[in-house]
């Protein structure tokens, strides 16, 4: 057990002194995001206004408030297609940086008493705001990773989220260069070349339930290209990695969950 934890602190250290690094080595590239916060809510069963008007409250907002916030880089609400629980709505922002995160949400409160200087009107709209929501949710922050493949496309609402949670096995005989040089492979030679992928994105648990957590966050053209995905996935495992290459990877990895979602664009 000693040594599992000594091997799983040092690859979280070594994951958090990559964040900071740009998707390309290349100057004129632009500095990925280095974090994104993930609220996972659930539609109330007591909600009275309808689909319609759930998305032009949530555009009004957006543009009075969140597009005006200097310190939220993009944000994506996404809708269940396949997941555990057909209630769930996923609102997605990403920041520059860890301060950003605070910062971001002192500027909603301001934006919001500029965009509803009466307290009154303010209240009753954030109310009405908040009752497509039932009570419960939750928060997770994830730190971003190189290798990403950046989408060169504008997101329609006809795309495809793919999201794999995998939870991180740190296994007594694992090591750091190990994991690098297969992680990279399979980025590299299996994920990037991939043509029914169009927009690849790697991250880490940074603040939330398990720190275990490593996203893998695949955007397709439709829901005929997830299993064409998981096809071309296969044929290209086999051709970059050898037999025991794959079962050596296999072994940084616990488990794994898989989830659809759909963009919600106003």
């Amino acid at each position: 057990m000693k040594a599992t934890n000594q091997f799983l602190t040092a690859l979280l250290m070594l994951f958090l002194l990559v964040m900071p690094m740009t998707i390309s080595a290349q100057d004129e590239e632009p500095k990925r995001p280095e974090f994104y916060s993930v609220t996972k809510s659930y539609w109330s069963s007591n909600y009275e206004g309808t689909p319609a008007e759930w998305r032009a409250t949530e555009k009004e907002y957006r543009d009075k408030v969140t597009s005006k916030n200097e310190y939220i880089m993009w944000s994506m609400y996404f809708m269940h297609l396949f997941t555990e629980n057909s209630n769930e709505v996923l609102y997605v922002q990403t920041y520059p940086n860890w301060e950003a995160i605070g910062k971001a949400a002192a500027r909603n409160a301001e934006l919001e008493k500029e965009a509803w200087p009466d307290e009154e009107a303010r209240n009753a709209f954030l109310d009405k705001l908040n009752s497509a929501y039932s009570i419960y949710h939750s928060d997770e922050i994830y730190a971003t990773l190189p290798g990403a493949k950046p989408m060169d496309a504008e997101i329609t609402e006809d795309m495809v989220l793919y999201w794999r949670l995998n939870k991180m096995a740190f296994p007594k005989d694992g090591t750091w260069d190990e994991w690098t040089t297969l992680n990279k492979k399979v980025t590299e030679d299996v994920i990037h070349k991939n043509e029914y992928v169009k927009g690849y994105y790697p991250s880490m648990h940074a603040w939330g339930s398990d720190r275990r957590d490593f996203n893998q966050v695949i955007w397709l053209d439709s829901m005929s290209a997830v299993e064409n995905m998981f096809d071309r996935y296969e044929e290209l495992m086999k051709e970059a990695l050898t037999e025991e290459e794959g079962k050596a990877y296999g072994k940084y990895f616990k488990s794994h969950g898989d989830y659809l979602y759909a963009p919600l664009k106003f």
